[in-house]
């Protein structure tokens, strides 16, 4: 079953400045966990987000579409990034996940992908 497991952390005016270093490492063990999903034939895909001032946000309400620069969101976290994954079961989506790096500074919320397939 694929599952989309979406990397959400600290909003970037909240968060603290990290240095080069810290980075650096954390880039590390991000290629670590992308080449073990990768290896593991789960991943399907995922990406990195820009910075939440460069979203934009589309509503359509009636016949007006109403466009509003970046997100609508009165969080303390925002989405970051997604691996798209196909694991066997949710307990292994949950085991990945736990794996991402930044689940020790922020969340992954485990979302399975919805098999629109069969409606058609």
């Amino acid at each position: 079953m694929q599952y989309l497991l979406l990397i959400y952390g600290g909003r970037e005016d909240n968060a603290p400045a990290a240095d080069e270093a810290a980075i650096k490492e954390m880039m590390r063990e991000y290629d670590a966990f992308t080449a073990m999903i990768n290896e593991s034939g789960e991943m399907q895909g995922g990406n990195a987000l820009q910075d939440t001032d460069t979203a934009t946000t589309v509503r359509v309400r009636g016949d007006e579409t109403l466009v509003t620069d970046g997100p609508f969101a009165e969080t303390k976290e925002v989405l970051g990034g997604y691996y798209l994954v196909d694991c066997k079961d949710l307990d292994r989506a949950i085991e990945v996940a736990s794996r991402i790096p930044d689940v020790r500074n922020g969340s992954i919320e485990i979302r399975p992908i919805l098999d629109l397939s069969d409606r058609r």
